[in-house]
């Protein structure tokens, strides 16, 4: 690209530029294929898949606050009202980034970047989304959690995707706050206020957040270069990179284990354990960093998510089981 003109480089950013805003749809699909190509784009604007953590981090939240018992109609219109709210910040932040996102390998497939919805489109999808979510939990629920939903889509697009995640490294430290939102709506839900306890969990995730995701950046540090976002990994050495992550993964640690008195010997042992699990992981890669070895971060990658699943899952079983709290002892 260095080689190209800039005149002919600006006249092609220019036409782009002016066609971006409309979807483009493949000539041969027949009119159901186009349906369901539209459909499906529509949907993957929400990030399915990143909508995962709000149903391990709200679900054992909620049954941690109505200890020992489930209320099905709460959770699931809870998780409605929050799969939308969820849904809305990432069609929201699609629209922010689509210009890097076509810059990079491993998200120039999303739907604004390969222009299969209009951006116009995109935008009202997610302010519709917004909408609903609102209205779904400040009915199913209460306000509080309908405005902390809220509160979560516009820290999220307009404070972390709009501000932080170009202009420095520390765009997923505290941009990360937006993904802890789940665990005080989810509380919130049931008893419509905020506790310490919701708040400690929502550390083990703020925590959680930068050793997670520098990980993947580890790995993709090319494509968020090319992207111009200062991740960690792009202006810092691996050495550097491993130890802030090490000591993320020990606050996070130590963060789930400040929850133990309010549970009982069975998230103990499980939040121990798993602790020590991730503990390890981390601290080898530190390790083997710094002595010059290859190194694989997407391991430690897929080790966090499994190891929050573990820790959210150990306390959703605690609190169903309803076992004498450890503070209860003393």
């Amino acid at each position: 690209m260095s080689g190209d003109h800039p005149a002919a480089s600006h006249s092609t950013d220019t036409a782009s530029q002016q066609v971006s805003t409309e979807p483009v749809m493949p000539a041969d699909l027949t009119w159901a294929g186009r349906v369901r190509a539209t459909v499906l784009a529509y949907v993957a604007l929400t990030k399915p898949r990143v909508i995962e953590l709000l149903l391990v981090a709200t679900i054992p939240v909620m049954l941690q606050a109505d200890r020992g018992q489930v209320d099905i109609a709460v959770i699931a219109f809870t998780l409605i009202g929050g799969w939308l709210g969820a849904g809305s910040a990432n069609t929201l932040n699609m629209v922010v980034d689509a210009d890097i996102d076509k810059k990079m390998k491993r998200t120039e497939r999303r739907p604004l970047a390969r222009r299969a919805v209009a951006t116009r489109s995109a935008l009202i999808f997610g302010l519709v989304l917004w909408a609903a979510s609102f209205a779904v939990l400040y009915f199913a629920a209460n306000l509080l959690s309908s405005l902390l939903v809220s509160a979560t889509i516009i820290f999220y697009v307009g404070v972390y995707t709009m501000i932080l995640k170009r202009r420095t490294w520390q765009n997923v430290v505290w941009g990360g706050a937006a993904g802890c939102m789940p665990t005080l709506v989810g509380w919130a839900a049931v008893t419509g206020s905020i506790s310490w306890q919701p708040i400690v969990l929502f550390l083990v995730i703020f925590f959680w957040t930068p050793p997670h995701t520098w990980a993947l950046a580890m790995r993709y540090k090319e494509d968020y270069k090319a992207a111009g976002v200062p991740m960690l990994p792009v202006i810092a050495t691996e050495e550097r990179v491993t130890r802030q992550m090490l000591v993320y993964t020990w606050l996070t640690v130590i963060s789930s284990l400040a929850l133990i008195p309010a549970t009982s010997w069975i998230y103990t042992v499980i939040a121990l354990l798993a602790g020590a699990w991730f503990l390890e992981r981390v601290t080898k890669l530190y390790r083997d960093t710094k002595r010059g070895a290859e190194v694989k971060p997407l391991k430690v990658f897929l080790q966090s998510n499994e190891y929050l699943a573990i820790v959210f899952c150990g306390l959703a079983i605690d609190a169903v089981v309803g076992m004498q709290t450890i503070s209860s002892y003393f």
